[in-house]
């Protein structure tokens, strides 16, 4: 027993689960202890997130920053809070489950990521990320030499060094995705660019951990560095060549479209904990283990998807807080007073590594003929640190590396740099930008001979039957053919990088045994065969997060200039108005953000009808019966304009019926100038129709408006149309209290709910918004209100 070592012997506190009536200290409980720890570290990063939300910061931000405050640099500064908090028998608990949930997030990092795409990359991604590591690498290394002498005595090692400089080239996957998913960035085509450029530059990463962890073991003894690639190279061969295929064995046996079994998802889990174990022992480091257990899991459905879903709750709501209290508990601030002479070379070293990375991808990126804004994004992307650097500086502490105020001051950097870029990608990058056009992609101003380009978003096969069914009473003709872009939208789960499928070319490369077409797609192909050459239906799959969705349907309609977006809303939102409360869809999401940015115009579907068999693709009835509720607008002008289309075809009954305010009270000139003129050519086109009607009804106010409409409800219509917006308060006087689902407006939420007997769809259209016409999209503040229609 070595003298030095000191000893400590406590009695063990007898715990009574009802101690704290009978006087005794609740907090000598040790799990009372634990999950006072983790609700004060959850409660003060709330705050914290609360106070610089304003300032666009991602969350790892006031995660780390509550973790600091309860360290030694705030609160554990008082001697009394310590002692009870942070007993000496606490702080190993808390170490353990931090390091355990470091372990957890770089398996479900591992298990998101596809290494197979860095084959598919462009030639120009690689070339950034190569430039972007090398450059910070060397200009790194040359500073480190130039203060060697003034450094520290244990980080003047070549192989520190290179383990320091090596860190700050590179840009770690597990924290870029996280954050971009924050600032709503993955499925923008910066987004898919910074992805791969991450993923390569993550790959090139691991080499140079390890050859760091080579010569860092091989320093007193050259075996213990043989001993570990031979450890290396037998721990990667079990998990890519004998555990990832019976993982793949696992999913063939799965059941098309069933969860794959509980007792293969809890083995994988409880397998984090054991390969970290056989890690640690092998002197792999005990997080190099986790994270090519995730690389070797297959990602997305089955296994990846369940995996992710089963522990990203408790991983971030109870493991990375106590990983960040970990990192709060090692860094105290007061600790650098007195040091600088030692800290400043490492400080030198540091800020070289972070500037270089920035100014070496943007000039990379701007001679490989990317736009200056873009290139300044993607080095402001590639500079993101987090939680990756957090563990390697507690691996460098390990070593004996660095000290306490080594670490701390690596820690302030770290979260110092984040801030600051964070922003400034909010700032400099917004993924609205290519929407906001200047040209007209309306129906109004498409000529009715012209071909009529569509994009309809399907989220499921219930959502199908409306869709198909609306495209028929488009009246595709000889004259009049259309082409409808068919956009199914499935949520990313248990992958990073999102997907975009086209399956007409990707039919053409694999031919049909290749193929792997759902129910929905093969309904669409059937839709459009049978309409013969007036329909052409194109399909295509996007695999995205829920909050960037609407990115795929903007980038769509805008490469395709597409003049009409179609969004059906499922019937989950009649229960919402029926009052029970239920969660906002994600196709009301979508609708809202859709409505806003898109560079077309927006009809929002609501299918009344009960879901029936869509997939031989066929719709049919003898008569279809519509109405239009014309208010006036822009946006009534747009649904009159796809009436217009309508009325052309005689198996059609059209019914139009424009509200005007009493002696023209509220109206404005030139919209009340601009409706007559179209509802009056309208009128002098369809007058001699037997099949189309026109009335007028004068209303004083909101009471009256909603009094003609239910009148109008005396005949069984197929699809009742309206505008989304109406300019003139009056027609809709009193009714503004209504209003619960602003994607429908007044009018359409009326007829879509279960109040109106009307068992007809409802079609509310917006007409595309220019320039300068788009509500809280221009500005850092907007986009964070239209964030908040996804939580």
């Amino acid at each position: 027993m070595s003298a030095a070592t000191p000893y400590i012997c406590r009695q063990r506190p007898t715990e009574n689960l009802l101690g704290v009536f009978f006087g005794q200290n609740p907090l000598n409980s040790s799990f009372a202890l634990f999950m006072l720890e983790l609700s004060l570290i959850i409660i003060i990063s709330h705050v914290v997130r609360l106070l610089l939300k304003p300032f666009g910061q991602p969350r790892i931000i006031p995660e780390i920053i509550g973790g600091i405050i309860m360290g030694p640099s705030v609160l554990c500064r008082n001697e009394k809070f310590r002692t009870y908090m942070f007993p000496d028998n606490a702080f190993y608990v808390i170490q353990n489950m931090g390091v355990m949930g470091f372990m957890l997030y770089l398996f479900i990092s591992g298990v998101k990521m596809d290494i197979s795409v860095v084959k598919k990359t462009d030639k120009k991604h690689w070339y950034i990320a190569l430039f972007g590591v090398m450059v910070p690498l060397c200009f790194g290394i040359v500073v480190a030499y130039y203060w060697r002498k003034s450094m520290a005595p244990e980080i003047v090692q070549a192989s520190s060094i290179w383990g320091v400089t090596s860190s700050l080239a590179m840009t770690a996957f597990p924290v870029l995705y996280p954050i971009m998913k924050e600032l709503n960035l993955l499925s923008s085509e910066m987004g898919r660019v910074a992805l791969s450029i991450a993923l390569i530059s993550d790959v090139i990463g691991m080499n140079g951990v390890v050859i760091f962890e080579a010569t860092k073991q091989g320093e007193r003894r050259p075996m213990a560095a043989v001993w570990y690639l031979v450890s290396l190279i037998v721990v990667l061969a079990s998990l890519f060549c004998g555990l990832r295929r019976l993982l793949q064995w696992i999913i063939r046996t799965t059941p098309a479209g069933k969860p794959v079994d509980q007792a293969y998802v809890v083995a994988l889990l409880l397998g984090v904990f054991a390969i970290g174990f056989v890690a640690d022992a092998l002197g792999l480091a005990i997080a190099n283990g986790p994270l090519w257990l995730g690389l070797a899991v297959p990602d997305g459905p089955p296994l990846g998807t369940i995996l992710v879903e089963k522990s990203e709750t408790i991983l971030a709501n109870v493991f990375m807080p106590f990983s960040y209290m970990y990192v709060g508990l090692l860094t105290d601030l007061s600790s650098m007073s007195g040091h600088w002479n030692y800290l400043r070379p490492l400080l030198y070293v540091v800020l070289t590594g972070y500037v270089m990375k920035m100014i070496s991808t943007f000039v990379i990126a701007r001679l490989l003929d990317m736009t200056t804004r873009d290139s300044l994004t993607v080095s402001l992307i590639m500079s993101l640190r987090g939680e990756v650097e957090f563990l390697l500086f507690i691996h460098w502490m390990d070593f004996k590396m660095v000290k306490i105020p080594e670490f701390s001051m690596l820690v302030i950097l770290t979260i110092s740099v984040t801030t600051l870029v964070a922003p400034l990608i909010r700032i400099l990058h917004d993924p609205t930008r290519p929407y906001m056009l200047n040209t007209r992609r309306t129906i109004q101003h498409t000529a009715l001979d012209n071909e009529l380009r569509i994009i309809t978003c399907i989220e499921d096969e219930q959502s199908l039957y409306g869709v198909m069914e609306l495209l028929d009473l488009f009246n595709p003709t000889a004259s009049n053919p259309i082409a409808v872009h068919a956009l199914r939208l499935i949520e990313l789960v248990g992958r990073a990088n999102p997907v975009f499928i086209d399956h007409e070319r990707e039919e053409e490369k694999n031919g049909d045994e290749g193929s792997r077409f759902s129910s929905i797609h093969n309904a669409l192909k059937i839709f459009g065969e049978a309409r013969g050459d007036y329909v052409k239906i194109y399909s295509y799959t996007a695999i995205a997060p829920k909050r960037c969705m609407h990115q795929d349907v903007c980038e769509l309609a805008l490469s395709k200039q597409t003049c009409l977006i179609i969004i059906p809303i499922p019937q989950v939102i009649m229960d919402h108005m029926k009052g029970s409360p239920t969660k906002k869809s994600a196709s009301q999401s979508l609708s809202a953000i859709v409505l806003n940015q898109a560079p077309c115009s927006v009809g929002v579907l609501v299918s009344k009808k009960e879901y029936r068999n869509v997939v031989p693709g066929v719709t049919s009835s003898s008569m279809y019966h519509y109405i239009l509720l014309f208010l006036g607008g822009a946006d009534s002008r747009e649904a009159l304009s796809y009436a217009d289309r309508v009325a052309r075809c005689p198996d059609t009954s059209l019914t139009v019926v424009r509200f005007l305010a009493y002696e023209n009270e509220g109206d404005i000139a030139m919209e009340k100038k601009l409706d007559d003129q179209l509802v009056t050519s309208f009128w002098v086109k369809n007058e001699a129709k037997e099949h189309v009607t026109y009335r007028e009804a004068v209303v004083k106010n909101g009471e009256e408006t909603m009094a003609v409409i239910n009148a109008m409800n005396d005949k069984c219509y197929d699809l009742w149309i309206v505008g989304r917006n109406h300019l003139n308060p009056i027609l809709l006087q009193g009714l503004s209290s209504w209003a619960e689902i602003s994607e429908l407006g007044v009018v359409g939420e009326y007829i879509a709910s279960s109040d109106f007997s009307s068992n007809g769809s409802v079609l509310v259209v917006q007409q595309q918004m220019l320039m300068g016409h788009r509500k809280n999209s221009e500005s850092l503040f907007g986009r964070f209100l239209l964030d908040e229609n996804w939580k």
